[in-house]
């Protein structure tokens, strides 16, 4: 009989239980100095939903940073998106789905508690699955819900 153990049982992360979350639309994460990156799939779904062509959204929206295109952002380092809330939620980068479960914020529990610190749904509401987080981790899934003028949930935790 083999003593390995089976690939299920391979040691999970410190959040294995989870961690809680619910975006309350502060728009703090929106608001700080930083590149928003954007995928070509990704410009051309905002373009396409601002009714630009993708050449001006690029030059109305987008700098270049190296190899890649990041949103612009205002003098006070706003996104070029915020005003008192998403003007594109819907179709919001992934960068900005899947806040606050990025790599460098699960690396270890000091780094998530830091953003907890910073960002008021961070630590609170819905706990996210394990499964869940690994997902948004690599992109995949958004946290959140609508923004309160899309007709969603009005109230932080209220069930969808």
């Amino acid at each position: 009989m083999s003593e390995s153990e089976p690939a299920s049982s391979a040691p999970r992360k410190w959040y294995e239980d989870g961690l809680p979350f619910a975006c309350t639309q502060c728009g703090h994460c929106c608001r700080i100095e930083g590149y928003v990156w954007m995928s070509t799939e990704e410009i051309a779904r905002v373009a396409e939903h601002l009714g630009l062509d993708v050449d001006t959204f690029g030059e109305r929206y987008l700098m270049r940073v190296g190899k890649r295109w990041s949103l612009k952002e205002k003098p006070n380092f706003d996104c070029v998106f915020w005003d008192e809330g998403c003007t594109i939620y819907p179709v919001r980068p992934t960068q900005c789905r899947t806040f606050p479960f990025w790599p460098e914020n699960l690396r270890k529990v000091d780094q998530w508690l830091e953003v907890v610190e910073e960002c008021p749904g961070s630590g609170s509401g819905r706990v996210y699955s394990y499964e869940e987080i690994e997902l948004l981790r690599l992109g995949i899934g958004e946290t959140g819900g609508a923004p309160p003028s899309a007709g969603g949930p009005t109230e932080a935790g209220e069930a969808e």
